[in-house]
């Protein structure tokens, strides 16, 4: 039998070294250090034997195969009955592969998982929870409307020997742990949720279920900082990372992928949290604007892109005299740097002095847009605020800002348009470079075409 080896690994950020360090080299933290053991064959013999029980009678063994005799077909994906999650996998799940599913505590993550799996009556499916008992899950299914779940087996267990024994006994469709920092592995000798445990059994499941094409979700928990808690190398095993945002006094909730070896990470899906689980957002659009703000200053409505979905967000403003000597900048939904470098723009190029001002801004419903097609609403919402003057009712507009105060085209102007033109919207205005690949199509919606950011203000405030 080998050897077991000696090694150390950073908790912060999962860097391993032969030898104590005081610093870690990777992230720069202090003290993060913490011997561990490693198993020569941690988690292997139970992975395998589970692994090769399932496969029995599904396909043969692993063979080396030449690239030219490699089809180019795409395999067939599982559908999750539900649009939203298939659109962030990139079309569904992958069999074989090992989803991450992160989150902060509350958010969601079980109910969502727990729900999907309830629809998908087709499947066979493990759901394995180390935090909750059988009749949490059960009282949990009814709240969500549960009718027949002949198809879900829940076992509660927390040792991954015993995870894998019952695999070998239900041969499932489809594994689900909830959650990764509850399983522990009797080879390495350390606390559930240490950084050693949760990297074995991570590594374990994923060789169940690359052998044996059975899809695993993992639900993680995140760390104070907002990142998945455990070592980084847990994020590089999975094949995908999905992160469950949200705000616990807004009722929407974000999944958007942070990882995905399978299809596109720009991808968005939202819901809404409702009494019976989570309903699927299915044009979001009108649950994020707010429907009367007439009359109200510092509100400006942005046509945003994010994947392959359009949608248009309510960008707030509140520009007041600073009350201490250095002026605040807060953003809520939006990147801060972006916005202090906007106020830069609006101070030199427009000629607006926010020196001594305070500027707030939020982005309406909880959201978080990376999209820069919306630092025009931005910079319309903060001058808005400032002078005390509302827009009218019916603008919206899109236009990445640069830093000598020209509207820079965006991507996809023919669906922002359409967007804005399908929600009633009577006026939008774009930057001009975007003009030309409109031309060919009529609108109902009026397009003001604008090169530089005074254009804009001049044709929302005269």
């Amino acid at each position: 039998m080998a050897k077991d080896k000696i090694a150390y690994v950073c908790d912060h950020c999962g860097q391993e070294s032969a030898k104590w360090l005081g610093k870690c080299p990777s992230c720069g933290q202090w003290n993060t250090f913490r011997e561990i053991r490693v198993s020569s064959d941690t988690g292997s013999t139970a992975a395998a034997s589970a692994a090769s029980t399932v496969r029995s009678g599904r396909q043969g063994k692993n063979r080396p195969m030449r690239l030219r005799d490699i089809s180019t077909q795409e395999e067939p994906r599982i559908d999750m009955h539900d649009n939203e999650l298939n659109r962030v996998l990139g079309g569904g799940l992958v069999p074989g592969s090992i989803i991450l599913l992160g989150g902060e505590p509350g958010i969601g993550k079980s109910t969502l998982t727990l729900q999907t799996i309830l629809h998908m009556t087709d499947r066979h499916i493990l759901y394995v929870s180390g935090e909750e008992s059988a009749h949490q899950l059960k009282m949990r299914a009814l709240r969500l409307g549960e009718q027949s779940s002949d198809h879900v087996a829940i076992l509660c267990e927390t040792s991954l020997e015993q995870i894998f024994t019952h695999i070998k006994e239900e041969k499932p469709d489809l594994v689900v742990i909830d959650s990764i920092q509850t399983i522990s592995t009797e080879d390495v000798d350390s606390s559930p949720g240490s950084v050693t445990q949760v990297r074995e059994c991570a590594s374990a499941l994923l060789r169940f279920a690359k052998s044996s094409g059975v899809p695993v979700i993992l639900i993680g928990h995140i760390n104070k900082e907002g990142t998945l808690a455990g070592p980084k190398i847990l994020e590089h095993i999975v094949d995908t990372v999905i992160q469950f945002e949200g705000d616990q006094h807004y009722m929407y909730r974000i999944l958007r992928a942070m990882k995905n070896r399978f299809g596109s990470t720009s991808e968005l899906g939202i819901y809404e949290m409702c009494q019976h689980g989570l309903r699927q957002v299915s044009n979001p659009s009108e649950l994020l604007l707010t429907e009367d703000h007439d009359g109200l200053s510092g509100i400006a409505i942005s046509a945003a892109i994010e994947g392959v979905r359009p949608f248009l967000v309510e960008t707030q403003a509140l520009v007041s005299t600073a009350a201490y000597g250095t002026p605040q900048r807060a953003a809520t939904g939006f990147d801060q740097r972006r916005l202090n470098m906007l106020l830069a723009v609006l101070e030199k190029r427009v000629g607006f002095k926010l020196a001594q001002k305070d500027v707030f801004v939020n982005i309406a419903g909880g959201l978080r847009v990376t999209d820069l097609a919306t630092d025009l609403s931005v910079i319309a919402a903060v001058l808005s605020s400032n002078v005390d003057t509302p827009i009218e009712a019916g603008w919206c507009m899109a236009g990445e800002v640069g830093l000598s105060g020209e509207v820079r085209p965006v991507n996809r102007i023919e669906q922002r348009v359409a967007e804005a033109e399908k929600l009633g919207f009577s006026h939008i205005i774009l930057p001009k470079y975007n003009l030309s690949s409109l031309k060919q199509k009529s609108y109902a919606i009026q397009l003001h075409p604008v090169r530089k950011v005074e254009e804009a203000l001049r044709e929302l405030f005269g």
